[in-house]
């Protein structure tokens, strides 16, 4: 029997980065595999999204662009096209997490992970013993039991991924980041879209005033807020409204993204706790299990992809590295790659005031920086607002809406995790013109209330 010092379930952002460090550590270790290198985020979720929605807002620029003295003619968006770029750009980032594995002379096993015990992983009839294990089995989306679910037409994030022909019509069931997102990129590219929402405002975790502002911008795309889907036909989708009105919207095609749920089953052999929100874990992913450990979105905690690799660096580090880390979630960063894109750090206003904090904040209009009313125009919308403790300074969150917010907010959580004050911020020189230069200016706005 084959023994390794750390067997890794999983090849996600999660799994791969744990291998990869642990790996690059000198440790001997075994990455289980089902499926594909990459996982969810680069099979079928961030990476071959993100693709389409470039192919969708490069269309929309052609289209938009005479504005600018760019005028082009017949402008057409081929889905066969498109989708065979997105594909290419899937199989070389997993060609990468291969050369990732060799290079650090990880083991890979293709097949279905089973547990004879903690130490002890089968996979295809073969045991391996390890000393720790870490999970990271990733989430599988959420389908709910609304009559018609299982319709051939009714698909998940998963599904829409691989459709070969453009929609007449979409209903996405959810107005979350997966639901906004696709709405974008369908209304980009002609098809006729409408969301469904069960709450009274689409992306519950961003500022209200955003929200807002994004579903203005959506202009192509029609919102029912407040409303309850009751079933879905091969006509279409019946919902009822807050008010109890039953209302229909005729559909083609429908998407159901309503969230994701940790894929916890067949851990049982290992004595784990697992609850509702995944595997229970504490701040350096620990089970109650001592030699077992889970990362991503398995354990509920955070169901994003670079959450995934930073849990996988701390349980790496606290086992085989230098130091004790805990995994801290007060800055991790979000991002809606939709069409306006938005991103945020830290906390809303709202949700500091909810925890009893005396805050002050401040809302820039991003038209009035030079490089992005040199790009966008003066009517393009874009906003980005700062929360900081009134009495100490302290910045406790950066919320952004216009292009480039998803390469920006990473500053904002260098911003909170080093705990910088507004006074500390106003010292950064930050590159002219640039976008960038936004947050600094709100930051000069919340000087002006202190």
């Amino acid at each position: 029997m084959e023994k390794f010092d750390l067997i890794v379930i999983g090849a996600g952002p999660g799994g791969y980065v744990a291998a990869e460090r642990a790996g690059a550590l000198g440790k001997k270790v075994l990455m289980v595999e089902k499926d594909q290198l990459g996982g969810v985020c680069t099979n079928w979720g961030c990476i071959p999204t993100k693709s389409l929605l470039n192919s969708a807002k490069q269309y929309r620029h052609a289209k938009e662009s005479g504005k600018m003295g760019v005028h082009c003619h017949d402008v057409t968006f081929n889905l066969t096209e498109a989708m065979a770029w997105k594909q290419e750009t899937i199989e070389t980032l997993r060609n990468g997490i291969q050369f990732l594995m060799k290079s650090n002379k990880v083991e890979v096993v293709f097949g279905e992970a089973t547990y004879t015990d903690n130490h002890h992983v089968v996979v295809n009839d073969t045991t391996y013993e390890t000393d720790y294990l870490i999970l990271a089995t990733g989430s599988s989306p959420i389908m709910p039991p609304i009559p018609g679910h299982d319709l051939p037409h009714v698909l998940t994030s998963d599904g829409i991924l691989a459709i070969e022909q453009v929609p007449e019509s979409l209903v996405v069931i959810g107005g979350g980041v997966i639901g906004i997102e696709f709405a974008s990129l369908f209304s980009s590219i002609g098809t006729k879209v409408t969301v469904v929402e069960m709450m009274n405002e689409i992306l519950p975790m961003m500022d209200g005033e955003f929200a807002k502002l994004i579903r203005r911008e959506m202009k192509d795309v029609t919102f029912h807020l407040g409303c309850k889907v009751e079933s879905i036909t091969s006509e279409g989708v019946q919902y009822t409204s807050a008010k109890g009105e039953k209302s229909s919207i005729a559909s083609t095609m429908v998407l159901m993204s309503v969230g994701r749920r940790p894929n916890t089953k067949g851990l049982e052999p290992l004595g784990v706790v697992v609850q509702r929100g995944g595997v229970v874990v504490d701040d350096h992913l620990r089970t109650n299990i001592a030699n077992v450990y889970a990362i991503g979105d398995v354990n509920g905690k955070s169901l994003l992809a670079h959450s995934a690799s930073r849990m996988a660096e701390v349980v790496v580090s606290n086992l085989f590295g230098s130091g004790v880390h805990k995994m801290r979630y007060s800055a991790i960063p979000w991002a809606v790659y939709g069409i306006p894109e938005a991103a945020g750090c830290g906390l809303t206003q709202q949700e500091a005031e909810k925890k009893g904090l005396k805050v002050v904040s401040a809302t820039t209009q991003m038209r009035s920086n030079g490089r992005f009313l040199a790009e966008q125009g003066k009517r393009a919308a874009g906003l980005c607002k700062v929360v900081a403790d009134a009495v100490t300074g302290v910045i406790l969150g950066v919320h952004l809406l216009g292009p480039y917010s998803s390469e920006m907010i990473y500053g904002a959580a260098a911003i909170l995790e080093a705990e910088l004050r507004v006074k500390d911020v106003k010292e950064i020189i930050f590159p002219h013109p640039s976008v960038s230069e936004v947050i600094k200016d709100t930051v000069f706005a919340i000087d002006h209330t202190l």
